[in-house]
């Protein structure tokens, strides 16, 4: 499995996990499927040397997983934080894939971007991504209570937060 950063050919192999999301899960707040135009927006917003997305590739070429960063507010003062994201395909859930994004990720934006802290919300209850964030260090810094409902279920979000420069 290769991980690299992800190009405009890696589009579709992105969305297709995350519109599974989108669509059937609470791993995105998001309801409705970005058009492409969207699509190929929300890539040229993640510059290698901004907000970076990494994709994991397997032998075929198929996009496995990804990790990203997205900005995290558009105030200028929050520049050195980013909300992280990490999306593995099901058939390599529990493989060490989505570790091995997160910290490509995390050498990424200390090479290559001023992002210093990272910032994860994760709908509860999701024990494998909770597991995973704080095996890399990130720690909870608060739960944001009944604040999103998808598919009928009020849901409460946990933050976590990962500094790169402590």
């Amino acid at each position: 499995m290769q991980t690299r950063l992800a190009t405009l050919d890696d589009l579709a192999g992105i969305f297709a996990i995350y519109d599974e999301h989108v669509l059937r899960g609470t791993a995105t707040f998001e309801t409705v499927v970005k058009t492409p135009e969207e699509k190929r927006a929300w890539l040229l917003a993640h510059g290698a040397n901004s907000y970076p997305a990494i994709v994991a590739v397997d032998d075929a070429g198929m996009v496995a997983g990804w990790a990203g960063l997205s900005q995290w507010s558009p105030r200028q003062a929050y520049a050195r934080t980013a909300e992280s994201s990490v999306y593995i395909q099901p058939s390599h859930h529990r493989t060490g894939l989505g570790r091995r994004l997160v910290k490509e990720l995390i050498e990424t934006a200390r090479a290559r971007t001023a992002v210093r802290v990272f910032i994860a919300r994760i709908a509860l209850p999701a024990p494998g991504s909770v597991g995973l964030h704080e095996s890399l260090g990130y720690r909870a810094i608060g739960t944001m209570r009944r604040c999103g409902e998808k598919f009928g279920r009020v849901l409460d979000v946990l933050l976590m937060d990962l500094h790169l420069d402590e």
